[in-house]
């Protein structure tokens, strides 16, 4: 593993000047929400609004998903939205020798300054407790995925986020996941505003 997170320290240093791109799926290269169709027998549900998400519902694993949604359907900068499910959306990953695969939790679409033809595509990981494997995710997300998509230049810009210690939030939920995720949507935002007005 300590040869795993060197080279991704290497890869890391080198962005943007060797640029790294994604290797799609030759038979299946995109995914997308009209093909999202599954049964379930979980009973957390959220509705979603039409105006926000393609999926009438998501199907949740824990009550702090279903505030997740609220959040974000409230939040002025959000444009879309959809969770990772039946959606097809899997990311290669190392742990150690063993080759795995990360099914992010959420993929949501942001107005993050460059206007509505151009939105920022956040992948948004919700982390409890944060395993090793999770540093690995981190990562490959940031090292390799992120950077990789967006050298292709056709599927629009795309950046990757954590929301951590969720569990910890278990006292006053409702209280405290809305500002953790507006701190987190901001952040995101102002990092690519500011990337935005750099000179080239």
């Amino acid at each position: 593993m300590a040869c795993e997170r060197i080279t991704h320290g290497i890869s890391r240093a080198f962005i943007g000047e060797k640029p790294i791109k994604a290797m799609l799926d030759p038979y299946n290269p995109t995914g997308s929400t009209n093909f999202v169709n599954f049964n379930t027998s979980k009973s957390i549900r959220w509705e979603t609004s039409s105006k926000l998400c393609h999926i009438n519902w998501v199907i949740c694993d824990s009550d702090w998903e279903a505030e997740f949604c609220r959040v974000l359907e409230s939040h002025d900068r959000v444009r879309a939205y959809v969770k990772n499910q039946g959606l097809g959306l899997e990311v290669p990953y190392k742990m150690g020798s063993e080759v795995r695969k990360y099914i992010p939790d959420f993929v949501v679409r942001v107005d993050d300054g460059h206007g509505p033809d151009d939105l920022l595509n956040l992948i948004v990981e919700v982390k409890g407790y944060r395993r090793e494997d999770a540093k690995d995710k981190k990562a490959t997300m940031e090292n390799y995925w992120v950077p990789g998509v967006n050298n292709l230049g056709t599927y629009g810009r795309w950046a990757f986020a954590e929301l951590c210690d969720v569990y910890e939030m278990e006292l006053d939920f409702d209280e405290k996941i809305e500002p953790a995720v507006n701190e987190l949507i901001e952040n995101v935002c102002m990092t690519h505003e500011t990337q935005a007005g750099s000179p080239a």
